[in-house]
């Protein structure tokens, strides 16, 4: 929905809820999408699961690609994780990965409710830490933001890299309509996959 699209990522628990909230609150456009675009699914194939743990919170890659290709925004911010970025995010004008130490992980996930996740099951925490560790359940090449402090400085700094992105390389608006044309063919790629089954 934006002529720029950014995606936040990052683990369970390092703030991305949090941020999309306060972009929203200062008025920016930004999706929730474990909430929006959110579904279990297979990664690979999208076709939905029943009962699928983490390894199924996939993103409905066709209304990424919509959203992405609609163009009445100045700026979209899309916040969450998905096991099927790898479809999608080559959407994106600049991918953010947020990280926070373990202490801190630590705590946020300690305050969670039990029935959310990483919040009260010791197998979730174990798989969270060990992710922390290795960075393996996140986008390799993505910006790396410090989401350790206050929230507001989180954001600000996010919204400072993107101006910065904007203002080091002008808009070319071929690359902004190679990025529509890639979207709508995906949303088509996916039309037709679906209507062959």
């Amino acid at each position: 929905m934006g002529r720029r699209n950014y995606l936040i990522e990052g683990l369970s628990g390092t703030g991305k809820t949090s941020v999309c909230d306060e972009l929203q609150r200062r008025g920016h456009h930004a999706i929730h999408g474990d909430r929006e675009l959110a579904y279990q699914g297979d990664a690979e194939t999208g076709e939905p699961v029943v009962g699928g743990g983490h390894e199924h919170h996939i993103w409905d890659v066709d209304k990424v690609g919509a959203l992405v290709a609609d163009r009445d925004e100045a700026a979209t911010f899309f916040c969450g994780g998905s096991r099927n970025f790898s479809r999608f995010i080559d959407l994106f004008d600049e991918v953010f990965v947020l990280e926070v130490d373990l202490a801190t992980l630590n705590r946020r996930l300690d305050e969670r409710p039990d029935d959310e996740w990483g919040g009260g099951r010791p197998t979730e925490r174990e798989l969270i830490v060990r992710w922390h560790q290795t960075k393996e359940d996140v986008p390799e090449n993505g910006v790396v933001i410090d989401a350790t402090g206050p929230i507001e400085r989180v954001v600000d700094e996010i919204l400072k890299r993107c101006q910065a992105s904007i203002d080091g390389t002008a808009v070319d608006q071929d690359i902004v309509a190679v990025r529509a044309a890639a979207a709508l063919r995906l949303i088509r790629r996916r039309a037709s996959s679906m209507r062959a089954m």
